[in-house]
């Protein structure tokens, strides 16, 4: 092996990596695993993908499998603040010295490779489950970056293939489509698989069951109403950073009494990842386990609370889909409809813009418009025009994220802002305060 990396030459590595793009191949990521020794191979798998919730199902599946005495390791992107949120074992971040470890095993396997360098996903990727490995991890929960068929963490053949949901997204890459979509992100679903579809698969149910019977894989389907497993809500927030109260029904058992400092909308979620765990385990769950679990779990740029007074929450929906649950959300906690908060909005240029300012205008106070650190967010100028063509109101704007803050806390008062419209706008204003 190569000198041993430094956290920071690991994560100056990544970074340089990602000129090279996306890879419509696993030649790559399967190359860079054999020559690690197959960590592939090391541990069982639950794969989660999905347009929306992915995030949230891939952490609390590991929560809830870390709670029944299982070494669990979560594989999330992107991340808020740092690469090695990204890596995940019982709950905590790896540490600066192990995530450097791993990025080194993986770029060492890299250059031993002819052709083209790995993409910055596959190195990430194939130093996750090398770690993984190193780290004795029993399952490992790997939310999938894009779609499903090329994705770098199809490299694995999971026991149990989550797909929480179908809708337009990443259209240059997976499809014009949902039924094109559902066929990319079917690809997850394996010979020995369980696949479990969340609520938001209907309209594509046929195009994954169709994939499930191809190669045999049972399918538990997750609804609030007909699904083999059925969530309830019981309690709603009535403040940001208050909590939800459910309960959770399948064949096996009753989750009951669950509750989690998060909007209603991370219900369904809660009950895909139950049934991950119960398909993975192969067993009713412990409901003491599985409360305390979810009582423990904070979601990251998900309906965040980052401040109480003037109340600042950060949400990284970068879709209309996405957007339309944080309208619920923001509904829920400001219950007042004359007094509700401003929205800063950053958006990617990938991204529908105008359904994002379409699902939240009817929920807030006025919008002020920014643009992240990324290379691919809209300019706030642009993406004024587009909120001032859909609400008939110019709004204010600054590509000075600090300045727009400020200008929607003017405008917010006492109401309080929502930083939403993408993860690195969420993420920007997560390390002003934390």
């Amino acid at each position: 092996m190569a000198r041993a990396l430094t956290y920071a030459e690991a994560v100056a590595a990544l970074t340089g990596a990602l000129r090279f793009g996306t890879n419509p191949s696993l030649d790559k990521i399967r190359a860079l695993c054999e020559l690690l020794g197959h960590p592939e191979r090391a541990c069982r798998w639950v794969q989660v993908t999905g347009t929306n919730g992915k995030t949230s199902v891939t952490r609390m599946t590991a929560a809830v499998l870390s709670a029944h005495g299982v070494r669990t390791a979560a594989y999330t992107s992107p991340h808020l603040a740092e690469y090695r949120e990204r890596i995940e074992v019982g709950g905590e971040p790896v540490s600066e010295a192990d995530f450097a470890r791993a990025v080194s095993a993986a770029l060492d396997a890299d250059a031993a490779l002819d052709g083209e360098p790995a993409t910055e996903f596959e190195l990430l990727t194939a130093a996750g489950l090398w770690l993984m490995r190193d780290l004795g991890v029993e399952w490992g929960v790997l939310e999938v970056g894009m779609g499903g068929r090329w994705d770098a963490t199809s490299v694995v053949e999971p026991q149990v293939a989550v797909i929480t949901g179908v809708a337009l997204d990443h259209m240059r890459h997976l499809g014009g489509t949902v039924e094109e979509i559902a066929e990319d992100k079917a690809q997850i679903i394996k010979p020995g698989s369980l696949a479990v579809l969340g609520p938001g698969t209907d309209a594509a149910d046929a195009v994954l069951a169709a994939r499930a019977g191809e190669v045999g894989a049972p399918i538990v389907r997750v609804r609030e109403d007909g699904g083999l497993v059925a969530w309830d809500v019981v309690a709603v927030p009535d403040r940001p950073g208050g909590p939800t109260r459910l309960d959770v029904l399948s064949p096996l058992a009753g989750y009951t009494g669950i509750e989690l400092t998060a909007p209603s909308y991370q219900a369904p979620n809660a009950g895909v990842a139950l049934a991950a765990c119960e398909a993975a385990l192969g067993r009713a769950l412990d409901r003491g386990a599985v409360r305390a679990a979810f009582a423990s779990l904070r979601f990251p740029g998900r309906f965040e609370l980052l401040r109480e007074s003037p109340q600042l929450v950060i949400d990284g929906a970068h879709n209309p889909e996405a957007a339309l649950v944080l309208a619920v959300a923001i509904a829920e906690a400001w219950p007042d409809p004359q007094r509700r908060p401003a929205v800063l909005l950053g958006v990617l240029d990938d991204k529908d813009a105008e359904g994002i300012v379409r699902a939240l205008a009817p929920v807030v106070t006025a919008f002020v418009c920014t643009r992240s650190a990324s290379s691919r967010a809209l300019p706030s100028a642009d993406l004024a025009a587009v909120v001032e063509r859909v609400t008939g109101t110019p709004p204010k704007a600054d590509d000075d994220l600090r300045a727009a803050l400020a200008l929607a806390e003017d405008i917010g008062g006492g109401a309080g802002v929502v930083a939403t419209g993408s993860l690195t706008v969420a993420g920007e204003v997560r390390a002003l305060f934390c």
